[in-house]
């Protein structure tokens, strides 16, 4: 029965290390695209940014004069930190983490009062994986054209751009690499077709279909410190292993390998990708004055049927343990009672999940207070409660299914996995300010109030984040008489205190998590520090 609960939290890792790099989605929304809305706290529905006006509102296209091009590029330079620290009276079964062990002259739990940091950021390329981009920060390009014909009403547009983005590594060794040690979540949209057409001097419309590439991916080591590990420990110890006698063969055999409540299991790497994502975006401006205007956009959901790969590589302490308890008389009748694994040292397969990316809607105000004042206000809606659960589909029975099937049969079967999340929807608030300096510069300010999709229960180290408030001040300098340039400097903070035992997606410690704890009995501080430096060219051709 032990390993039930062992291969259960082994297929819990693969599922939350999925299921973690979508939970960043909230907050990696709109950090990447253009300087003008980062620089207006992403208040923009009424006040459209230049081509992007096909992501933000498409009847914003119709500002657009002539043929125009425009190339953004946007570098993002990310900082995260954890802190792991063990409350009074931290221990797995009675074992102290914080002892020597007077095998290995170190403590027993090697994470425990420890310090993860890095700023290495990690990108999705689609048929390849994660790529570890160079230290420091990572660029993200976007570019689009717009061609509005002489005296015509309509104005055509086509982008690329990356509507959402977020990735990392770490060093192998840090102590955040049970979640994980690297991870990268991207939505590419690649082809934008869209149009806006000018009713009439007051009101706009705009349509477009979206189409997408959706890749998650991730790598990660693995351990699980519970109870049962615990005791696997301490039957290992009264077994006296390594004197390297098995006093109870053949019938029962413990000592093929080292396992402990912090010891590595193996390593975890799952890359799924949805290749043609189509959305579609429609999007309304009315302008009944020069001095306001309102504008409200909406973005479909996708639905997605996520497909890839998984394998998990397990030490040889681990798969050799399993294979001396399978040799046992006793281990052999009970591994085929309880469907306990054979101790393989390599499980690979494919496996697909559904996902919806979720619809989203904004509407907002641009109003000129002064001639020389502007300010614009948005509120936006992301339908996150989508999110409450997700389906997994691996393409064989697997073992651990089996077992996690015996303790949990409303949420799997040998070949799926339903994994409950209860995220939630909410309402974000964004402001702007935008000062005309002179015909030719505008300076800009921006704060956009990020609110968290992610209960308290459900607090992860791979998204480090709770609320968070996004910080921003930009220009606009007309170069000339067809050509704009717009700058941004952002900066994103959030910290976020996870107590032992508050969250079972990182640490709680009691015996029934079947949702992966790496960190379980520690307490969690965790802080994020995002800064993008944007620039913009758009011009007539």
């Amino acid at each position: 029965m032990a390993q039930n609960s062992h291969n259960r939290q082994i297929l819990a890792a693969l599922i939350a290390t999925t299921i973690s790099c979508g939970a960043q989605a909230q907050l990696a929304q709109n950090l990447t695209i253009h300087p003008k809305a980062l620089a207006l706290g992403n208040a923009v529905t009424a006040d459209p940014p230049g081509l992007m006006a096909i992501h933000y509102n498409p009847a914003g296209l119709t500002k657009l004069e002539g043929r125009q091009l425009e190339v953004n590029l946007m570098s993002v330079y990310l900082d995260i930190d954890a802190d792991f620290t063990a409350p009074e009276g931290y221990e797995i079964f009675g074992i102290d983490g914080l002892e020597i062990d007077p095998l290995t002259g170190k403590q027993r739990d090697p994470v425990a009062n420890t310090h993860s940091h890095t700023n290495n950021v990690a990108l999705y390329i689609p048929g390849y994986g994660i790529l570890r981009a160079p230290p420091g920060p990572a660029v993200a390009p976007s570019a689009g054209v717009s061609i509005n014909p002489p005296g015509s009403k309509l104005t055509f547009g086509n982008a690329f751009y990356l509507p959402l983005a977020a990735g990392f590594y770490r060093d192998k060794d840090d102590p955040g690499r049970y979640q994980p040690q690297a991870t990268a979540l991207q939505r590419t949209t690649y082809l934008s077709p869209t149009v806006g057409y000018e009713i009439n001097d007051e009101w706009s419309v705009g349509a477009g279909i979206h189409l997408s590439h959706m890749g998650i991916a991730a790598d990660q080591y693995m351990r699980a410190p519970n109870m049962l590990l615990g005791v696997a420990e301490i039957l290992q110890d009264a077994f006296n292993c390594e004197s390297g006698d098995e006093p109870l063969q053949p019938w029962l055999a413990l000592c093929g390998g080292n396992v402990g409540p912090w010891d590595d299991i193996g390593a975890l790497n799952i890359n799924v990708q949805e290749t043609l994502s189509p959305t579609y975006a429609l999007g309304v401006m009315w302008e009944p004055t020069d001095w306001f205007s309102w504008g409200a956009s909406y973005t479909s959901e996708a639905e997605m049927n996520m497909k890839g790969t998984f394998e998990i590589q397990y030490t040889d302490d681990w798969s050799g343990f399993w294979q001396s308890v399978n040799g046992s008389v006793l281990g052999a009748i009970t591994s085929a009672i309880l469907s306990l694994p054979s101790g393989a040292p390599r499980e690979a397969g494919n496996v697909s999940m559904d996902l919806v990316y979720p619809q989203h809607f904004q509407t907002g105000i641009s109003v000129d207070v002064h001639p020389k004042l502007t300010l614009n206000a948005d509120i936006g809606w992301t339908d996150y409660k989508q999110w409450d659960a997700f389906v997994f589909r691996f393409d064989r029975n697997l073992e651990f299914l089996n077992a996690a099937r015996i303790l949990s049969p409303d949420n799997a079967t040998p070949n799926t996995l339903r994994l409950p999340l209860g995220f939630k929807s909410q309402w974000n608030w964004a402001f702007g300010m935008e000062f005309h300096a002179s015909s030719r510069l505008d300076l800009r300010a921006g704060v956009e109030i990020r609110d968290s999709v992610i209960p308290d229960d459900q607090r992860q180290v791979m998204a480090p984040f709770g609320g968070a408030n996004l910080y921003s001040v930009g220009m606009g300098y007309k170069w000339d008489k067809d050509t704009e340039i717009d700058m941004n400097l952002s900066y994103l903070h959030s910290i976020e205190s996870i107590p032992a035992d508050t969250s079972c997606n990182v640490n709680c410690d009691n015996i029934t998590n079947i949702i992966y704890n790496p960190y379980a009995g520690l307490d969690i501080k965790t802080s994020l520090r995002v800064v993008m430096a944007g620039l913009s060219f758009r011009t007539k051709f």
